[in-house]
């Protein structure tokens, strides 16, 4: 078990993360070498102490167990957290001032996939800094001490402080759905703390996800909650991913709101307490955004996709906001500057009862779009990041400008387009926006054509 090298599967080292597939290509020994390698990388900076925290899939057990002994034998004494969202992990960090945080998590995957999302203090520990663990695992050589283990119980103060959180006026009829995520039992304590009434749906933890898949980027695994919300004439709804991190908002309609124009809204309360403050949105978000933000005299920076990229360009950047397409919505307005679904809700809501209007009066005045959701795609580990690039040189070659901070975004006066790889799953990401449905077509037929001069097969959403 406690070789002192390792060669990680070069697939479960990611851009912001380590996710692999649970015993085919990430193991309890890959969780035990993880500790050791990042347990070495933090003991020799310094560190004394370390979070953990897991979520509930069937697997995390195993992995933070083995997680944790790999910490210990670097000396490093660990505070474990326990099951909860990756947020309550984030939070454990600040609020115990240890050296690093580790969460055991597989996000919005399948089942069988699972992870590990670090930090460095405070600090996201990403990119490069992936590789170097890496490196030190095949290495060897690891710090060895004999660390200790202490278990803290955090869920009343995480809720706590989101509770505080709430500014609120109008009470309200609230639908919140967890999709057997590690946010349940968060979820469940949060709502007995606010006001109005709450409709809980799937918020017992199950690593299965017996109901639906918990990925609220994705329009199917909300019908639940749209059906919800409008048969029990909820103002608003809420539903998280399987970490809690990753929000899906839906009005009183059961209209989608999508993680740009949840944004956007909560970007007029925060420049209108920080004015001309910075916003930070992903290489996704549409146009509508950028418009709004420029609008309400903030600054609107575009960054590549990524959790971890943009808790880094928020410390950079000093930005008071930042979100993606996926649901990640960051505040360092009054809070600590990463990604908290349930704190975002907490926000939203208060945004809403405030107003006394409903959730669709805020997204009224937004210019008319037409745009595709946020559209996945399988594509080949091994393909993805090829695919991407052949589409650069042909455009290149065409004299065709484009925007490649992350992927490829082409702007056109029909309307623009883009096409990513994922960082975390084999599956190419693509987003097709335009004034008009005729610009909409159109622009999906430039993609679709670029698409197939690399030999992958059409998305039915853009058909």
């Amino acid at each position: 078990m406690k070789r002192d090298s390792h060669i990680f599967d070069p697939v479960i080292l990611r851009e912001y993360d380590i996710r692999g597939i649970f015993e085919e290509n990430l193991t309890t020994h890959d969780a035990y070498i993880t500790g050791r390698a990042f347990g070495s990388i933090v003991s020799r900076a310094g560190g004394k102490t370390a979070s953990v925290g897991y979520d509930g899939r069937i697997s995390s057990v195993d992995l933070e167990s083995s997680l944790v002994e790999g910490l210990k034998d670097c000396g490093l004494k660990v505070y474990r957290v326990g099951l909860g969202p990756t947020p309550m992990l984030y939070f454990s960090v600040h609020h115990l001032k240890t050296d690093c945080g580790i969460m055991v998590s597989g996000s919005h995957n399948p089942p069988n996939y699972n992870g590990f999302k670090l930090m460095r203090g405070t600090q996201p520990f990403f990119g490069k800094d992936i590789v170097d663990l890496g490196k030190v695992a095949a290495k060897g050589g690891f710090v060895s001490g004999k660390g200790s283990e202490k278990k803290v119980s955090l869920l009343d103060d995480y809720v706590e402080g989101l509770v505080s959180g709430y500014r609120g006026g109008k009470e309200l009829k609230v639908a919140w759905d967890t999709g057997n995520g590690s946010a349940g039992d968060a979820v469940r304590n949060l709502v007995n703390g606010l006001p109005g009434e709450h409709v809980l749906l799937f918020d017992e933890i199950d690593g299965t996800f017996p109901n639906h898949h918990p990925d609220p980027t994705v329009e199917k695994n909300l019908s639940d909650l749209v059906s919800t919300v409008k048969e029990q004439k909820c103002d608003l709804g809420f539903a998280f991913d399987g970490d809690g991190d990753r929000i899906g908002v839906i009005d009183k309609h059961g209209q989608i709101l999508w993680g740009d124009q949840i944004l956007a809204i909560l970007a007029k309360e925060v420049l209108e307490q920080n004015p001309g403050a910075t916003v930070i949105a992903d290489v996704k978000a549409s146009e509508v955004l950028f418009d709004e933000v420029k609008k309400l005299g903030g600054k609107l920076k575009m960054v590549r996709t990524g959790h971890s990229i943009i808790k880094q360009e928020m410390v950079n950047t000093k930005a008071m906001l930042a979100g993606e397409m996926s649901g990640h919505i960051f505040f360092a307005d009054k809070y600590f500057g990463f990604d908290d679904a349930l704190y975002a809700a907490v926000r939203l809501l208060g945004i809403v009862s405030r107003s006394g209007e409903p959730l669709s009066h805020f997204t009224s005045h937004f210019a008319e779009m037409h745009n595709t959701p946020e559209l996945r795609f399988q594509c080949a580990e091994e393909k993805k990041f090829s695919v991407v690039d052949e589409i650069k040189s042909r455009l290149t070659k065409q004299g065709i400008s484009f925007v490649d901070i992350d992927g490829v975004r082409v702007t056109n006066e029909d309307g623009w387009w883009l096409l990513r790889a994922s960082n975390t799953q084999d599956v190419l990401v693509a987003r097709c926006e335009a004034k008009t449905p005729e610009g909409l077509e159109a622009t999906k037929k430039f993609l679709t054509s670029e698409l197939n001069k690399s030999g992958i097969t059409i998305p039915e959403e853009l058909t």
